[in-house]
């Protein structure tokens, strides 16, 4: 039987090499393409009618319009609403990344730090340079909070720079950690479960199901928590709060 962590292996689909490079198209590739297909179509299919009285498809493609547009009308503001495209890409990457990996022999992107790690600095750096470009070198004041003593300037200053640059970090380690942890726990007590009898075997089963109901609930949390995050952090390049 597989380990807990195979699941986790990226294997070459396609073998491809390049000028020495290896590009071949992986399963990670594969499912990541799926996401963006399923998307697609969810969305195509949504708002192909836009009937008044919305029918299954519309109903969840206007949940999920409504629910990312109250999400960053709430935490930015009337200036958000030029980056809710960019919020709901982030919000469906992460959701799709996530529920895709709950099928069985499929391959959950979102348990690997280079992916979370590429999304979480896409995030920070364009929320910093959005700053840059609102406020120019008055951005720094983000990191000097009002009314602070003169003579603890500098360190309060160096530690909220510090913050500042962890974000990228904690923001992509809790979503891969998350993912990971999730699926080898799935993964071990699936194993466990496998070795017993059939009669010995009902209740890890039961126990089985109710971790996988579980880890659906967690890739939708984990999918909004990205999805806050980039919001506030675009708030803070956007008014220095």
């Amino acid at each position: 039987m597989a380990g807990p962590l195979q699941q986790f292996q990226i294997n070459p689909i396609i073998p491809i090499e390049f000028g020495g490079y290896d590009i071949s198209f992986t399963n990670s590739a594969l499912w990541m393409t799926l996401a963006v297909v399923v998307t697609t179509v969810l969305m195509v299919f949504s708002m192909r009618q836009k009937a008044l009285v919305p029918g299954r498809w519309q109903n969840v493609g206007e949940i999920l319009y409504e629910f990312i547009s109250n999400m960053v009308q709430d935490t930015i503001g009337r200036e958000g609403r030029k980056y809710f495209p960019f919020v709901f890409s982030i919000f469906m990457i992460v959701l799709m990344g996530n529920l895709l990996g709950m099928i069985p022999g499929s391959f959950t992107y979102t348990s690997h730090i280079i992916v979370t790690g590429v999304l979480a600095m896409v995030v920070f750096l364009g929320a910093t340079f959005i700053g840059f470009a609102r406020h120019g070198l008055h951005f720094f004041s983000l990191f000097v909070p009002k009314g602070l003593p003169i003579f603890i300037l500098p360190l309060i200053f160096c530690i909220e720079v510090l913050s500042y640059l962890s974000r990228p970090v904690s923001l992509s380690v809790r979503l891969f950690a998350n993912m990971m942890a999730g699926h080898t726990m799935l993964k071990i007590f699936a194993g466990f479960c496998v070795s017993l009898p059939i009669i010995a075997s009902i209740m890890p089963m039961l126990v089985i199901v109710a971790l996988v109901g579980f880890e659906i609930l967690v890739a939708f949390i984990q999918a909004y928590v990205f999805a806050i995050l980039t919001c506030v952090y675009l708030k803070d390049g956007i008014e220095l709060h």
